[in-house]
């Protein structure tokens, strides 16, 4: 009997569409499932074609974390092993990916799972979906960056009480204290990322990338420090086709027609 991949990915029309695909466990990750997600991101970010990377989960459930079978095995790796090789490098290629990606939150996004789909740069999730910060509920701390995206996209505050009391959020609620882009009717999930991921696809990439580049940074940056990456990145984008393109499609009133590049 042939196994189904772990990882799907799909490209068409400048946009790739990375799932999530253990439906049986809710999508939970093993050390496979990472590393096979970690070559996928990889393909994204090296393929010029992709100017857009989507990911989502196949089923009733995002992502439900870390498939706990594995850490309770007989043979099972240390956690320090878990966490470095199949959610750090994970993140880390999510953040570093200088292209859009989109996070299409399908169902239940909990542990891990949850700390993935706010890495990504714009969150969209269906109504009926959950972000669950479970990590307290058997001992252990928000990982995946969950302890550095909380507090930064809703405040420390907010932050601790997701963390501490492990509570259910659904999708309207994380919309409104900013832990996500957007909540959608599950009816037009599919349809509102179809429209962003082309979007997105269709815009000045490398100008996005560079964006993004930027916002990783001031993080650590004083505001003279990264006034002054701002003026380097800026000087990199004016230098890309795509800006030349903008230019002229201002002064031609007519619209542009981004290349990513």
């Amino acid at each position: 009997m042939t196994m189904e991949p772990s990882i799907l990915a799909t490209s068409q029309n400048g946009i790739c569409t990375i799932t999530l695909n253990r439906p049986a466990v809710f999508n939970s990750f093993n050390q496979d499932m990472g590393r096979a997600f970690q070559q996928a991101l990889d393909a994204a970010a090296a393929d010029h074609s992709v100017r857009c990377v989507v990911i989502t989960g196949n089923g009733k459930a995002f992502c439900a974390g870390q498939d706990l079978k594995e850490v309770t095995a007989p043979d099972a790796p240390d956690f320090t092993e878990i966490v470095e090789q199949t959610y750090n490098e994970s993140i880390r290629r999510i953040r570093s990916m200088e292209k859009p990606v989109v996070g299409a939150i399908n169902g239940v996004a909990a542990g891990a799972g949850a700390n993935i789909a706010l890495a990504c740069d714009l969150t969209v999730a269906k109504s009926s979906a959950l972000f669950i910060q479970a990590f307290s509920k058997i001992g252990l701390i928000p990982d995946s960056g969950g302890t550095w995206f909380l507090p930064r996209l809703v405040g420390m505050q907010r932050a601790a009480a997701l963390a501490f009391l492990g509570d259910k959020l659904n999708a309207a609620e994380a919309e409104a204290i900013g832990l996500i882009h957007k909540s959608v009717a599950d009816v037009d999930f599919d349809s509102e990322i179809g429209k962003l991921a082309t979007r997105l696809a269709q815009m000045p990439t490398r100008g996005l990338g560079l964006t993004k580049r930027a916002f990783n940074s001031s993080w650590d940056s004083e505001l003279s420090d990264h006034l002054t990456t701002e003026r380097d990145l800026q000087m990199e984008a004016s230098k890309t086709a795509d800006y030349a393109e903008g230019v002229a499609a201002f002064l031609e009133k007519r619209a542009p027609q981004f290349k990513g590049s």
